[in-house]
């Protein structure tokens, strides 16, 4: 007869094992309901989703585009997302907010698929649940998760040697967020490596033509091609400088609680490991060697996000910046991270609350408790 330890073992063992494709899209589908749900119980969701973060220039472009109207409009951001928003209000006669919404979910959740296809469960469920900016941006409007769509993507065909649709895809990445040309670049790196120059020629004239079909708008009817590449920090520095300069002047100048630092600093301290255990971690190499785009995307990429030069965003929105390379961060510290899918499903519960209550304002979140 088993003994108590001897019953106990195999459902401490079962909880180790890493979280299936369903029990992943579940806790992934379980964070956007708690979030929802949280923000329509301490503030109306449509008028959440209006005055968060970029929404509003994004529902303001997609609403020029859909129009073919660009007069008094506001250059902001890149253009990728608005399209792909303007098609779909195009398509299906939704609203440019409800568009906005739709292809950030559905964007966050092809994500959270690819991210299990290419790294599994761990990493996938990590990525869906850890990081604040992810759901904020999934769910309440962001470009972040199309942009990372169209780089796992273009990993996962990188991974099957479809080397053209990987570009197209990066391509594709980098008119939604401009540091997706790391993806492109990376593949051109391989394929020059591999020395396929015909291939190589091709995802060079893709990358151009996506270029070109973008700034061609923007030179005709706003008299600058580059006129979204301008309008990122006002030309007033470089928008690179020296490694982590602009964080510790940011965190100088511009004081925060110091929940905001510690969890802030928490995510610095985690891509700082992570990015170096690529070079330290033995394990890590086989998979540098198996994967190479994806390495030679996320190590210049984390690179330029530790180098980018405006104070006021360096520090605060640090662990936003990084979303794209974090599942090349986890799988270099994998071997370290905890293994218990009961933690998956408690962060799943706690994460995407404490998420909402952080876009919608703690201190408003207090005041309503209170009132």
């Amino acid at each position: 007869m088993m003994n108590l330890a001897e019953q106990q073992e195999p459902a401490s063992r079962k909880w180790q094992c890493p979280p299936q494709f369903r029990e992943t899209l579940l806790l992934a589908l379980l964070a956007a309901f708690l979030f929802a749900g949280t923000t329509i119980a301490f503030r109306g969701y449509s008028d959440a989703v209006y005055n968060f973060g970029d929404s509003h220039a994004y529902t303001s472009v997609a609403s020029a585009i859909r129009n073919w109207n660009f007069a008094g409009l506001q250059v902001k951001q890149f253009w990728g997302y608005p399209y792909v928003m303007a098609a779909i209000s195009k398509l299906t006669g939704l609203s440019d907010q409800a568009s906005l919404l739709l292809v950030s979910i559905a964007s966050s959740l092809v994500s959270v698929a690819l991210a299990y296809r290419l790294w599994g469960g761990w990493v996938a469920a990590l990525f869906a649940l850890l990081n604040f900016d992810w759901m904020q941006r999934s769910f309440l409007g962001g470009s972040e998760p199309l942009a990372v769509a169209l780089i796992f993507g273009a990993f996962l065909a990188a991974r099957s040697n479809k080397y053209l649709i990987a570009a197209l895809l990066a391509a594709l990445s980098t008119v939604v967020r401009p540091l997706g040309i790391f993806c492109l670049i990376a593949v051109g790196l391989i394929l020059l490596y591999r020395r396929e120059y015909k291939k190589l020629a091709a995802a060079v004239a893709i990358g151009a033509l996506v270029g070109t079909l973008y700034v061609l708008p923007l030179s005709h009817y706003l008299g600058d091609p580059l006129a979204t590449v301008h309008s990122y920090g006002g030309g007033t520095l470089p928008l690179f400088g020296f490694p982590f300069y602009a964080i510790v002047k940011g965190t100088i100048l511009y004081p925060a609680p110091w929940t905001n630092l510690l969890l802030d600093f928490g995510w610095i301290a985690l891509v700082v490991a992570g990015f170096s255990a690529m070079w330290l971690n033995q394990e890590f190499r086989q998979y540098m060697k198996e994967h190479p785009v994806e390495v030679l995307f996320a190590a210049p990429f984390l690179l330029a996000v530790f180098c980018y030069n405006y104070p006021v965003f360096a520090r605060s929105n640090f662990a936003r910046f990084a979303i794209p390379a974090l599942p090349v961060v986890f799988v270099a510290l994998l071997r370290w991270l905890p293994k218990d899918r009961r933690l998956l499903w408690a962060l799943g519960l706690v994460s995407p609350v404490l998420a909402a209550c952080s876009a919608v304002g703690i201190k408003n979140v207090v005041h309503r408790l209170l009132g």
